[in-house]
C-alpha cells in the first residue's frame, strides 16, 4: 500500500515537471511583468485574485490570474469566477477575461476562493514573503488543499531550476521548500 502511494506521488510530481516546464522556465525571461503586477492590475474594488501563474498557451508565454469578481465574502455560487489571461511580453499587459462555465475551471476556482476566504493572508502577502527571502522569478502562486490543510504553493524559477515553496494559508508561515530540477533539453 505504501509503495502504491509513493508511486502515485512520484508519478504526479513527474507529470508536473515535464518538457513543457523547461520551456516555460526559459520563456519567463521574455516577460515584462511579474505575477504581483498582474494581480495588482486586475484587483479592483471587491474583485480579489485567488491564484496566478505564468504558463505556455499554444507555445506562447501567458500570464493568467484567477479572480472572484465579488470578493472573498461571497460564496462561489453567488460570485463570478473568472480568468484574466494574456501575453506578458508587451509593455502593457492587456488580458482577455473569461468567465468560467466549465466544470473543471469552476471547481478549481471555487476551491481557491474558499481557501482564500478562510485565510487572513492574501496572495500579495505571500508574494511579499517570498520576494523578501528568495531569489529568482515567482511564476505560480496557488492555494491548495493538502491533507485537510489550506496551503499556498509558490513556484520560483532560478537558474534553470524550479523551487516549490509551501505556505500555511491560515498562519501565512512557510511549511517547506523543495528543490526540483527542471528537465534540461
Amino acid at each position: 500500500m505504501i509503495r502504491c502511494a509513493l508511486a502515485v506521488a512520484c508519478a504526479v510530481f513527474a507529470t508536473q515537471q515535464g518538457p513543457q516546464d523547461a520551456e516555460l522556465l526559459k520563456a519567463l525571461a521574455a516577460s515584462k511583468h511579474t505575477l504581483r503586477e498582474g494581480i495588482q492590475q486586475v484587483t479592483k474594488a471587491s474583485e480579489t485574485a485567488i491564484s496566478a501563474k505564468f504558463e505556455l498557451d499554444d507555445g506562447k508565454l501567458s500570464l493568467s490570474v484567477y479572480t472572484a469578481q465579488k470578493g472573498l465574502g461571497v460564496d462561489a455560487d453567488h460570485n463570478v469566477l473568472q480568468e484574466y489571461g494574456g501575453s506578458p511580453e508587451s509593455a502593457a499587459w492587456k488580458p482577455e477575461v473569461e468567465v468560467f462555465k466549465d466544470v473543471e475551471h469552476t471547481a478549481r476556482a471555487a476551491q481557491q476562493l474558499t481557501l482564500m476566504a478562510l485565510s487572513a493572508t492574501s496572495l500579495i502577502d505571500v508574494l511579499a514573503k517570498v520576494e523578501k527571502n528568495q531569489t529568482g522569478t515567482i511564476y505560480s502562486i496557488t492555494p491548495v488543499l493538502r491533507q485537510r490543510k489550506a496551503e499556498c504553493v509558490v513556484l520560483v524559477a532560478d537558474k534553470g531550476q524550479s523551487r516549490e515553496l509551501v505556505y500555511d494559508l491560515l498562519s501565512g508561515e512557510p511549511v517547506k521548500a523543495r528543490e526540483a530540477d527542471a528537465p534540461k533539453k
